[in-house]
């Protein structure tokens, strides 16, 4: 910033400053030595443990775990300085939980990240599923259709942030954007893989995977394969505004109770505000945790997705989340964490969500988070070696 300094107080300062004059006679007196001004000093960085004072919860997290969840996915960061460290990390083997905690302290500094934002959790739900409709299963789960595009908007508008898709389809040798949720479900568009309950199905496509289970034992992974390019809407303030679902009552478990017991055309409404669809592969499962937008498997409790355009896959974060909304719910998540997926919902600086595992325990848990969230980023240490 430059200063403004009026013409007075230039003045003031230049004769202040200026020789004295000639005719002026000055005092003698002893010479009194002056000792030199020493150079400012250089800052001097904090100990690593007071470094992480400022984490909530820090000295009573599962350092061992938290660093073996590192460990295990950290090839997907793109980051040189990550990289360096995960090298680091994965020459150091096995550790207890005080040499983790002291590897952790080590090579990374905690930076908070922007002010408060939203925490909410996700999982791998295991559904029901039948080869053919029959009885309540009269939802089916579609493969990506054909007339499916997905472009790269750069390509169209270089001005564009670099990642960001279109999806479209040509219609009549014109470009459109593809139909949303009702006109999906109205005209049957994508080969049909399996039939769902509705409320399971909106479910999976919500969590974005799964597993499907059918009568003979079989197990088959549902993937996500693509969507339509349509913005996420969440159907839960609606449900509040119009008064079916109470404020505090807004839970995951609530939701789909709700949607099962007015199964028809009532909650097929209530769905359609959601205008994302979102299309399936399937493929023999087996049994690990599914594969998030990094491409690692993602690890229970210690994965989260974020916004792509503010952070980069494989970057650690400790979350400190507290103040739930929702009734049932764990007063506070405070751990570790790697960023390795991303939502359609999941925008913004301060927004994340944590990834619970798999089956109906998880996602009961997960259906109930909805908490303040502050994110601290954990930087490389610059002179790891």
């Amino acid at each position: 910033m430059r200063l403004r300094v009026s013409g007075a107080l230039l003045a003031l300062v230049l004769t202040a400053c200026a020789t004295p004059k000639a005719d002026v006679a000055l005092a003698p007196g002893p010479v009194v030595p002056v000792a030199p001004i020493a150079a400012p000093a250089e800052p001097v960085p904090p100990p690593p443990a007071a470094a992480f004072a400022v984490l909530p919860g820090w000295e009573t997290e599962d350092h061992k775990a938290a660093l073996e969840a590192f460990r295990a996915t950290c090839g997907a960061a793109r980051d040189p300085a990550v990289q360096q460290v995960c090298r680091k990390a994965r020459a150091l083997g096995l550790a207890d939980d005080a040499a983790s905690k002291s590897f952790l302290e080590a090579n990374f500094r905690p930076e908070p990240v922007g002010d408060t934002g939203l925490l909410t959790a996700y999982f791998a739900p295991v559904y029901e599923a039948r080869e053919a409709r029959r009885g309540e299963f009269t939802a089916p789960v579609r493969a990506r259709p054909a007339d499916l595009i997905i472009s790269d908007l750069s390509d169209i508008d270089p001005s564009a942030p670099p990642g960001q898709k279109l999806v479209s389809r040509l219609e009549d040798g014109r470009m459109e954007a593809y139909p949303d949720r009702a006109a999906i479900e109205t005209k049957g568009m994508g080969e049909v893989l399996a039939w769902m309950r509705p409320e399971d199905l909106f479910f999976l496509q919500i969590q974005g995977s799964g597993v499907l289970v059918f009568p003979d034992g079989a197990r088959m992974r549902a993937a996500f394969a693509a969507h339509n390019g349509r913005p996420f809407t969440g159907i839960a303030r609606p449900m509040r505004e119009k008064g079916l679902l109470k404020d505090a009552d807004t839970s995951g478990d609530a939701i789909r109770g709700w949607l099962a017991r007015h199964r028809g055309r009532e909650a097929d409404q209530v769905m359609q505000l959601n205008p994302r669809y979102v299309f399936f592969t399937l493929s023999e499962d087996d049994g690990r945790d599914p594969a998030g937008a990094a491409g690692v498997p993602l690890p229970a409790g210690r994965a989260i997705a974020v916004d792509a355009s503010r952070h980069g896959m494989g970057e650690l974060f400790w979350i400190d989340a507290s103040a739930p909304a929702l009734t049932g719910a764990l007063p506070a998540y405070r751990r570790l964490v790697v960023a390795l997926d991303t939502g359609g919902a999941i925008k913004g600086e301060v927004r994340a969500d944590l990834y619970m595992g798999r089956g109906d325990e998880a996602g009961v848990e997960a259906g109930r988070v909805r908490h303040v969230l502050r994110m601290y980023r954990l930087a490389p240490v610059a002179s790891g070696g």
